[in-house]
């Protein structure tokens, strides 16, 4: 496959002699001469066949003003850069060219939010997307995307696109890295929020989100929500890593994949129940189907602290006929918004997905940073 539009920018070393010779009138005989090198040595420089040597450019610094060692081994790096980079461009396979297209909608969201510079150029796309997702050959992704921290957690059911999931990982990675935390992973003193933080619901979700990163950054976790794309049905993401001034910190990114309020305030507890338990080893991806047995546990810990299991049990066997004004009560009495009942009356099949519709509180993805 050809690979066009790019002309090498970056000379040969050789041509900026060749110009300095001609400015000071000097020979390539007697520029031999002052370096202590042969004529064909000089000749061979100026047609780019030979590099400059270090000990070389020592040389040249000794003869031409304005022109140090290091100003002329600077040019013969830039020079083998560019050789490099072109060698490079021209080696793409038509795997990596094939990839885009599962990348596509990735690619334009970090050319909207995260400065990847916008081009039709397939080439261009590749290079410009290993940069950024930190991978020399987009083929090899999916030889990092199913490493065995989350493996456990892919069922039968769900599809996921190995690409997009690495490239999605890596903008959680990018949208919590300017998130300051002011404490180590602090497992204790996160016990000591829950209450704090199921209160935020009843705030607007920008202000939630604002307040949320806050209360969890003192507990030494960079939280952030991100977009969700087409082939990864993910519902949360969370990586143990090490920090510049904290031995340790966390990374937990939510999605709001299905827009509903209840759904994000489920998934943040049941993300924070992982976190509790442990389930944070090297990289943990939770899908929108998984069985495992952590996943059991930390379903049953958001269920139940969202709404005590006895109070809900009493609720149930006392409302036959479900009002809406008997959940506003009961949310009240527990001290949660009303679309949390709701959910999960409706989750239990004790009321239908259709009834009370128009009392579904939706959350809508925006960049908060834009």
């Amino acid at each position: 496959m050809v690979k066009n539009g790019f002309d090498m920018k970056v000379e040969h070393p050789g041509k900026k002699i060749e110009a300095l010779l001609k400015a000071t009138g000097m020979s390539r005989k007697e520029l031999a001469v002052r370096t202590t090198v042969t004529e064909k040595h000089i000749n061979t420089l100026i047609a780019g066949e030979k590099k400059i040597t270090t000990s070389y450019a020592r040389k040249l610094g000794y003869v031409f003003d304005g022109m140090d060692a290091a100003a002329w081994q600077k040019l013969q790096n830039d020079y083998d850069m560019a050789q490099v980079e072109e060698k490079e461009l021209n080696s793409i396979s038509d795997v990596e060219i094939g990839i885009l297209k599962n990348l596509d909608e990735v690619f334009q969201y970090l050319v909207q939010y995260h400065n990847l510079q916008k081009t039709n150029n397939p080439v261009e796309k590749v290079m410009e997307l290993r940069k950024k997702l930190k991978i020399s050959d987009l083929a090899f992704i999916p030889h990092i995307s199913y490493n065995a921290a989350y493996r456990a957690q892919l069922t039968s059911n769900v599809r996921v696109d190995p690409y997009v999931l690495f490239a999605w990982q890596s903008i959680c990675e990018i949208e919590t890295s300017d998130i300051k935390i002011s404490s180590a992973l602090n497992v204790e003193r996160l016990k000591d929020q829950l209450e704090k933080i199921k209160t935020l619901m009843f705030d607007g979700i920008n202000e939630g989100i604002q307040k949320l990163q806050d209360i969890l950054s003192g507990c030494g976790i960079a939280f952030n929500v991100v977009r969700n794309f087409r082939g990864a049905p993910v519902q949360g993401f969370i990586k143990h890593v090490t920090d510049n001034k904290y031995s340790q910190k966390l990374i937990l990114c939510l999605t709001l994949r299905r827009s509903r309020a209840d759904t994000f305030w489920f998934t943040l507890f049941h993300e924070i129940a992982h976190i509790l338990n442990g389930d944070y080893t090297a990289k943990f991806v939770d899908f929108d189907s998984a069985n495992s047995a952590a996943e059991i546990k930390a379903d049953k810990f958001a269920r139940d602290f969202l709404i005590p299991p006895e109070e809900y049990m009493s609720f149930i066997q006392e409302h036959h006929d479900i009002r809406w004004v008997d959940i506003e009560q009961f949310a009240e009495q527990i001290k949660v918004k009303p679309f949390i009942v709701l959910g999960r009356l409706q989750k239990d099949q004790i009321l239908d997905w259709s009834d009370y519709g128009d009392h579904v509180d939706m959350y809508k993805w925006v960049n908060r940073e834009n």
